[in-house]
C-alpha cells in the first residue's frame, strides 16, 4: 500500500481544475468516456501489433447509475494499466498517456495514431469538477501484473495499493459531491452521453441501478455515415443520418457533400444544406465538431466559413487545434487551410449540380441563394467560383447566369453612359406598376429579394464595370433606360409655365412631406405624380438598415423625389384654375393616390383620404 503525494507543482491545482480548466462540468463525463475508448482503441492496437490473438475481441464501455451509493461508475475492459503506469499517468498530472503510446510505437498508421484521442494528460482530472472522491480499479492486460485500486479526496494525497485480480481493463468510479447529484439522474446522464458520445468507435452501454433491477441501453452508432466510403452510400443512408443527428427536423434537407481528405490534413465529414429561403436562423441545428468521433463543440468560427454557418451537419478532424479542456479552438494555418478546403468543396459541389442538371438546380435555389450570395460577398475565391452558377430568377420566372442575362439585354437596355442596365424588383406586388412599364417596353425585369441583395449588387458592379443596376420603381421606366430619341414625348409646356406648375405644386404640397420636386415630360398615359427614391439614395438607405442604422421614420421623406408629368392633363388643368381651394383639391387628390400607391399615406391623411372617399361614394349614389 502507498500513501504519499501527487506530483504537482503547486498545491493548488486541484482548484484550478475544478475551477478554470473546463467551461462545463459536464464536460467530465466526455473525458473519462474518452479515455475508456483511448485504453480499448490502445488495446485493439496491441493486438496486431504484439499478435495477442488470445484476448476476446469483446470490447465495450460500461457506464453505471448507483443512486443508492451516490456513484457514477465507468468501466472498460481495454488495456488497463500496472503499477508503474498509474503511477506515471494518474499521479503525475498532464503526462499524456496517447503521447507516450505513440511515440513508443512509431510503427503505428497515420490512421491508427489519429484515432487515440488524448492529447493533454488532463482529462480524468475532470472527474473532480463532480466528485468529493475518486477511485480507480484497474488490471494490466500484461499476464504477470497486478490489480492495482487508486483513491484520492480532491486534494494532492492519494492511496495506491495491490488489490484481489479483476477483469482486464478499468473502472473509475465517483463519489459524486452533494451540489451535483443531478449527475446521478439516468436522463441526465443519458442526455450527455448522447451529446458527447454518441458516434464514438466502441459501444457505449448506459446502465441504472435502481431497486434492485438494471437496465441497460446502447447510446452509440460506431459506425456513423461520415467515417464510411461515400460509394457505399445511397441517398437513404445520408438522409437517415441526417435525422439521426437532428432528431426534431422533419424535412428532409436539398442535398449534401460528403468531406474526405487525408493531406495536407485529417478531415472527414458531411454537410447538409436545409431548406432556408430568406429566413436565417442561426441559433439551432448548427454544424458539429467532433475529433476522433468525439463531439467538441458547435461553435466553429474560423473552420466553416461564416457564409455556411446556416448548413448543417457534422466535420471530424483530428488537426484541428483545440485549448488544454478540447473546449475551444485555436486558430492557427491548419485551420484556415480547413476553411478554404469546405468553402472549395461547397464550391465544386453547387457547380456540378448546376452543369449536371440545371432544371433540378433552380428548382433549389430559392433555398440556397441566401447562402450563395453570403458567400459571393465575403470571400473572393468562392465570388470567382459561383459566378458561374449563380442564376438569376426574371418576374417571368426564367434563370439566367450573369454572361446569359447579359447577353440578353445587351441591345436593349441601356442607359446614357452605355451601362448594359440590370433592371430589377424586391418585391413583385409593391412594384408591380412599374414592372409593367417595364414589360410594355419589352424589357427584362430581374427578382433581387434577399436581405443581401443590395451587397451582392455592390459586388457585381465593381467586378463587372459595363453593367449595372437599377431597381425597377427608382425612377420612370424611361428615365433608367436611354429611350430611342423618335420615341421620347415633346413637352407641352412652356419654361416658364413649369416653373409656375412648380411653385403651385411645392405650395399645395401636404403638411409634412418634404419631397423634392422635379418636372418631367413623360407620356400623357402615364400618372401625373410618380414617387421615387433615387437608386444611390435607396441603397445607401438600405445598407445602413442592414447594419442596423435605419433612418428614423419621420426624416425618410427627405430621401423621396416627387415627379411631375409635365404633360399630365392635370397639369394643365392647374395652371387654367383660377379657384386656389381647387387647385390645392386636384393637387392634394392625385398626390394622395401616389402616396397610396408607396404606402406613405398614413395616419391623419389617410383617415382623411378615406373618409373623403366614403363621402364621394354615397353622394354618387344618391
Amino acid at each position: 500500500m502507498k500513501n504519499n503525494k501527487i506530483s504537482v507543482t503547486s498545491d493548488n491545482i486541484f482548484p484550478i481544475i475544478k475551477k478554470f480548466l473546463y467551461s462545463d462540468q459536464e464536460v467530465f463525463l466526455r473525458e473519462l468516456v474518452s479515455n475508456a475508448i483511448d485504453a480499448i482503441v490502445k488495446l485493439k492496437t496491441l493486438i496486431k501489433l504484439e499478435n495477442l490473438y488470445d484476448i476476446i475481441n469483446d470490447f465495450k464501455v460500461k457506464i453505471i447509475i448507483d443512486k443508492k451509493n451516490n456513484t457514477l461508475h465507468i468501466l472498460d475492459n481495454g488495456i488497463g494499466m500496472t503499477e508503474e503506469e498509474v503511477d506515471k499517468y494518474i499521479n503525475q498530472i498532464a503526462f499524456s498517456g496517447a503521447e507516450e503510446f505513440i511515440k513508443k510505437y512509431k510503427n503505428l498508421s497515420t490512421t491508427d495514431s489519429s484515432n487515440i484521442i488524448g492529447h493533454f494528460g488532463l482529462g480524468f482530472y475532470s472527474s473532480f469538477m463532480v466528485a468529493n472522491k475518486v477511485m480507480i480499479f484497474t488490471q494490466s492486460y500484461k499476464k504477470n501484473a497486478s490489480s492495482i485500486f487508486w483513491s484520492c479526496e480532491g486534494d494532492p494525497n492519494f492511496i495506491m495499493k495491490e488489490i484481489e485480480k479483476k477483469d482486464r481493463g478499468t473502472e473509475i468510479v465517483l463519489s459524486i459531491n452533494e451540489e451535483n447529484k443531478e449527475f446521478l439522474e439516468y436522463d441526465r446522464i443519458l442526455k450527455l452521453l448522447q451529446k458527447y458520445c454518441k458516434f464514438m468507435p466502441i459501444k457505449i452501454f448506459l446502465s441504472s441501478k435502481e431497486e434492485d433491477k438494471e437496465k441497460e441501453v446502447v447510446i452509440n452508432n460506431i459506425n456513423p455515415a461520415w467515417k464510411k466510403n461515400p460509394l457505399r452510400l445511397n441517398d437513404k443512408n445520408y438522409l437517415d443520418f441526417y435525422h439521426e443527428l437532428y432528431t426534431n427536423q422533419l424535412e428532409d434537407p436539398l442535398f449534401w457533400i460528403h468531406l474526405n481528405i487525408d493531406h495536407p490534413f485529417h478531415l472527414t465529414g458531411i454537410l447538409y444544406f436545409p431548406k432556408i429561403e430568406k429566413r436565417i436562423d442561426i441559433q439551432k441545428n448548427k454544424i458539429h465538431l467532433y475529433q476522433n468521433q468525439v463531439y467538441i463543440t458547435d461553435n466553429l468560427e474560423g473552420v466553416v466559413p461564416d457564409f455556411l454557418i446556416l448548413l448543417r451537419g457534422v466535420i471530424d478532424s483530428p488537426d484541428i487545434p483545440l485549448n488544454v479542456s478540447r473546449s475551444y479552438l485555436q486558430s492557427d494555418a491548419s485551420v484556415k487551410n480547413i476553411s478554404k478546403y469546405i468553402t472549395r468543396k461547397v464550391a465544386d459541389k453547387l457547380d456540378s449540380m448546376f452543369r449536371k442538371n440545371r432544371e433540378d438546380f433552380q428548382k433549389k435555389w430559392k433555398d440556397i441563394k441566401i447562402i450563395v450570395e453570403y458567400g459571393m460577398i465575403s470571400s473572393q475565391n468562392f465570388f470567382e467560383k459561383a459566378i458561374k452558377f449563380f442564376v438569376f430568377c426574371t418576374v417571368d420566372e426564367n434563370y439566367f447566369t450573369l454572361e446569359e442575362f447579359r447577353n440578353k439585354i445587351r441591345e436593349t437596355q441601356k442607359n446614357k453612359e452605355e451601362k448594359i442596365v440590370f433592371l430589377y424588383s424586391s418585391h413583385i406586388d409593391k412594384q408591380y406598376s412599374y414592372i409593367k412599364d417595364a414589360k410594355d417596353r419589352c424589357y427584362e425585369v430581374l427578382i433581387l429579394d434577399s436581405s443581401l441583395s443590395v451587397h451582392l449588387i455592390q459586388k457585381l458592379e465593381f467586378s463587372y464595370q459595363d453593367i449595372c443596376f437599377v431597381r425597377v420603381d427608382s425612377d420612370h421606366i424611361d428615365k433608367l433606360i436611354n429611350y430611342r430619341k423618335e420615341d421620347k414625348p415633346y413637352s407641352e409646356l412652356s419654361e416658364k409655365e413649369k416653373q409656375d406648375l412648380k411653385n403651385l405644386i411645392h405650395h399645395h404640397l401636404m403638411e409634412n412631406f418634404k419631397f423634392s420636386i422635379q418636372l418631367e415630360d413623360l407620356s400623357k398615359k402615364d400618372n401625373p405624380f410618380l414617387i421615387i427614391i433615387p437608386e444611390f439614395l435607396r441603397r445607401i438607405k438600405e445598407m445602413n438598415s442592414t447594419i442596423g442604422k435605419d433612418m428614423v421614420e419621420k426624416d425618410q421623406e427627405k430621401y423621396y423625389q416627387l415627379i411631375v408629368n409635365a404633360n399630365h392633363i392635370l397639369m394643365k388643368k392647374v395652371l387654367k384654375e383660377t379657384s386656389e381651394e381647387k387647385r390645392k383639391k386636384i393637387i392634394q387628390e392625385a398626390l394622395n393616390l401616389a402616396l397610396l400607391s408607396k404606402g406613405l399615406l398614413h395616419g391623419k391623411n389617410l383617415t382623411n383620404f378615406i373618409s373623403k372617399k366614403l363621402k364621394d361614394l354615397i353622394k354618387g349614389q344618391e
